[in-house]
């Protein structure tokens, strides 16, 4: 059978197909410490894993409405009002199956075929598959570590041509864990109003911002901007639920309609038991979601300690989320033992293979010269796994 040339031509996700390289190690035997995967090691919280068994005890195991339950749509609602005084309505709000299926929703709505998406370099493995797979172009705009890895107004302005439609904004990011201020997303938002662009904003590690840092919702900081604005969300993050798969949109009451629609004939609703789960993590208690902050505040001052440490090595300053985007430019062009090492695929390669430690490289998201490092794992690990690192470090030749 032949593959379509839209599949033909999708990337897998680096992420996946890393972790999935150091699980073969571990099968094997291997002691792989797993740098790769952007998910919080902790477990779900227990008011939360409680209130699915509820959920299926009292019956909620049933179709329910395309777009999500009214309960956890409310909630949503009301949980943008009281962090972000933004005023939505029920109707505005898409439940999806994580959210990268909410972004999938968003771009096969929004984007006829040839159209734009401006994406700030670095940016997740994902979004310009998405695009793709929506029939759209991902205009991929290079930032510099100098300048924090942020898009500035007047690269925005130069990046807008005649089928730009979108700019996508993650902050907290993935990969860079750097953080937009109120100040520079307002300075943004008054090209995207000079330029009549719809934004996605990715906000899904919102909650996860260290001391020192404040978070703005991107639709705060100018009027108008809730009119054409996408807020792309879930708890996968911020309550350790990766596997229960809820993310949402909030989003004009046309484009919502329309995206719920989309998921009507897709793959209707979201988990009926995981919206339930979803409910009780907004709604209970808020403890959890400290104290895993706390650990990823420790986790985040040890790697800056140590990454000071190697020479030539640099990493940003991470404001929020949990990763460290290492600047290993000088270590490419060297060996390790007997292997040549040109690029960041193969630097990670050769650190799995020789160190057993499993990172992302930089390629993947638009930034050559870099490595991602995911410190979403426990203190051991980590100590572990860096010690390893410096070692592969100091072998190059």
């Amino acid at each position: 059978m032949k593959i379509s040339q839209r599949l033909q031509q999708l990337e897998p996700s680096a992420t996946m197909a890393m972790a999935a390289k150091a699980k073969e190690l571990k099968a094997a035997g291997e002691h792989v410490v797993d740098f790769s995967l952007g998910e919080p090691d902790f477990p779900t919280p227990r008011h939360i894993c409680q209130a699915a068994t509820r959920a299926m005890q009292e019956g909620h195991t049933h179709y329910t409405a395309a777009s999500g339950i009214p309960e956890l749509k409310a909630a949503i609602v009301r949980q943008y009002q009281q962090r972000h005084g933004l005023q939505y309505q029920p109707n505005q709000v898409v439940v999806s199956n994580g959210a990268k299926h909410a972004l999938h929703n968003v771009f096969t709505a929004l984007l006829d075929p040839g159209q734009e998406v401006i994406i700030p370099a670095p940016y997740w493995v994902s979004y310009a598959e998405l695009v793709k797979l929506a029939s759209g172009v991902p205009r991929i705009v290079p930032t510099e570590e100098a300048q924090g890895f942020k898009l500035t107004p007047q690269r925005l302005r130069e990046s807008i041509g005649p089928q730009t439609r979108v700019l996508l904004l993650c902050s907290p990011s993935n990969p860079t864990g750097a953080m937009y201020t109120a100040q520079e997303l307002a300075a943004l938002a008054d090209v995207v109003l000079e330029h009549d662009l719809v934004v996605v904003a990715d906000e899904i590690y919102e909650r996860l911002v260290y001391p020192g840092h404040h978070f703005t919702s991107f639709p705060t900081v100018r009027p108008g901007l809730m009119e054409r604005t996408v807020v792309v969300n879930g708890v996968s993050k911020a309550y350790a639920m990766t596997g229960w798969r809820i993310g949402w949109t909030l989003s004009p009451p046309q484009l919502a309609q329309a995206m719920a629609a989309l998921q009507s004939q897709e793959t209707s609703n979201p988990c009926s038991i995981s919206q339930h789960a979803a409910l009780a993590a907004l709604e209970g208690p808020q403890a959890c979601v400290e104290e895993m902050l706390q650990q990823f505040a420790r986790r985040r001052q040890y790697v800056q300690q140590r990454v000071t440490q190697w020479d030539g090595v640099s990493c940003p300053e991470m404001a929020g989320a949990f990763y460290a985007f290492l600047n290993i430019s000088s270590y490419l062009g060297r060996r390790y033992g007997d292997t040549p090492v040109e690029n960041s695929q193969q630097w990670c390669l050769a650190l799995l293979e020789q160190q057993k430690v499993a990172t992302v490289m930089g390629s993947a998201f638009g930034a050559e010269g870099y490595v991602r490092l995911s410190y979403a794992t426990g203190m051991g690990e980590l100590e572990e796994g860096l010690d390893r690192i410096q070692r592969y470090l100091q072998s190059a030749q």
